[in-house]
């Protein structure tokens, strides 16, 4: 299992599909220690939990194989490879970060995280988007986010709502194996009492910036249905404009980083909570922020499956719970179209006033280079259907050429 998992967390690289992908490779057509529809019942599972569906796919496959000891072994072998690699990034950017070479370097990665998402709400588009009420689904999230201004749990929350509440045909549960619902208590309350303890801990001595970081990212590890960009996209709103924590070119910067990095995209947590630390009181805070924001972004995810998968066949086959799932899966795309428009703004205007509820970007501020870079990163991601990495590397010496040139 070591030999394993610890392959699948060293070649997660790309986003959950990516991820997911290596996972079905190894554990079902490789080693079969998992047969095609078990495997499918869990990415189902793991899609209804809010939190990194591809890291609670591996806690999953490893509690399936050896309970909830394969389980931790699992989870972490998928997240603690790139962690380290997060950490190292975070302090090489707040130590390197402004100096001019590697800004040059970064409007190029910039140009491709507008691609990066784009494809991302392309695809979670494709898969959620299939009538005319995810349709308008989306389009009320986008409204109700980019024009109102409305936080993104209530969001969620109201999608998540009608999906539950509208009409279903009920045709039972496929399974009637007893639960020991005890069990599932108990786990339920170990587990949670592990990821409370920390936030306790700074709060009782009197740590308010650490205090205020646990409860943020504490939250985000409980309302974040739908994937990591959907996590992004309140991620960046509350950051930058809520907390001011991070600038917004460093929210995007952050973005482009973790996407360098094997494991989940969602450690761009981390990698947050590392630069938001470090600017708020050097290397210490730094390195206890970001550890604090790993620990309450990716312990839920223990919690969640080590309680809940024995109920998975139950789970999958309620109605309600599937059409929830599905409301909220197309609020997410009006969601994830909202990040798309600021990470776009930002990238492509010098200059952006956030004052109001709507983003105005200073028309006089626009980058005709950062769109042309753009363009290049469409080509090189859509077209010639280059690898994350590579596009990556290029990008970056593209702008690296062009600040030579001028």
């Amino acid at each position: 299992m070591i030999r394993r998992f610890g392959r699948i967390g060293l070649l997660s690289f790309g986003g959950p599909a990516a991820q997911i992908a290596v996972m079905h490779e190894e554990l079902v057509d490789k080693g079969r220690d998992l047969e095609e529809k078990d495997f499918l019942g869990a990415l189902s599972f793991c899609m209804l939990l809010p939190g990194p569906e591809a890291m609670q796919l591996a806690t999953y496959a490893g509690w399936r194989l050896r309970g909830v000891a394969g389980g931790l072994l699992a989870g972490l072998l998928f997240v603690l490879p790139g962690a380290l690699v997060i950490a190292a990034l975070a302090f090489a950017y707040a130590r390197w970060g402004t100096l001019p070479v590697v800004q040059d370097a970064f409007l190029g990665i910039k140009a491709l995280v507008i691609v990066i998402v784009l494809q991302a709400l392309w695809k979670v588009s494709k898969k959620a988007l299939n009538g005319a009420e995810g349709w308008a689904l989306a389009l009320l999230a986008f409204l109700a986010i980019f024009a109102l201004g409305l936080p993104f749990p209530a969001i969620i929350l109201a999608a998540g709502l009608w999906g539950l509440l509208r009409p279903h045909e009920d045709t039972g549960f496929a399974s009637q194996t007893p639960v020991d619902w005890g069990h599932t208590i108990r786990t339920a309350l170990i587990w949670g009492a592990l990821w409370a303890a920390p936030l306790l801990l700074v709060w009782a001595t009197g740590q308010t910036f650490l205090t205020h970081l646990a409860l943020f990212f504490g939250k985000l590890a409980i309302v974040t249905f739908g994937g990591a960009y959907a996590v992004l996209a309140y991620m960046a709103q509350a950051v930058v404009d809520t907390h001011g924590w991070l600038t917004p070119d460093q929210m995007i910067d952050a973005l482009g980083l973790a996407e360098t990095t094997p494991g989940p995209l969602i450690l761009v947590t981390q990698f947050t909570g590392h630069l938001a630390g470090l600017q708020q009181g050097g290397w210490w805070l730094g390195l206890t922020a970001g550890l604090l924001t790993l620990w309450m972004t990716f312990v839920p995810c223990f919690l969640w499956i080590f309680a809940f998968a024995p109920h998975v066949e139950r789970i999958l086959a309620n109605p309600r719970l599937k059409g929830a799932l599905g409301a909220i899966t197309a609020a997410v795309v009006g969601v994830i179209l909202n990040l798309s428009l600021w990470f776009a703004l930002h990238v492509l205007f010098g200059t952006v006033d956030e004052t109001g509820t709507i983003p105005r970007p200073q028309l006089d501020s626009f980058d005709p280079l950062a769109l042309a870079l753009t363009a290049i990163a469409a080509g090189l991601l859509v077209l010639l259907r280059l690898g994350l990495l590579t596009a990556l590397a290029l990008m970056a010496a593209l702008g690296l050429i062009w600040s030579t040139l001028v």
